[in-house]
């Protein structure tokens, strides 16, 4: 997965953290999590706020 897949990303997130509200996450959490996800495969610094928050809003579709 790379920074621009947020639907799968947020689906990775929903199935490991199935406890968290994606709305009460700090970016800098959201970013390690990312990060740590085995099949995240890109460049740490191309993430921004953008993608953040896009990743955030999937998550919150798949949690509904």
């Amino acid at each position: 997965m790379k920074w621009t897949d947020s639907r799968d990303i947020a689906i990775e997130l929903c199935d490991k953290f199935p406890e968290i509200d994606p709305k009460t996450v700090r970016f800098t959490d959201l970013h390690q999590w990312i990060l740590d996800l085995e099949d995240f495969d890109d460049e740490p610094n191309r993430s921004n706020e953008k993608i953040l928050e896009a990743v955030i809003l999937c998550w919150m579709d798949e949690m509904d």
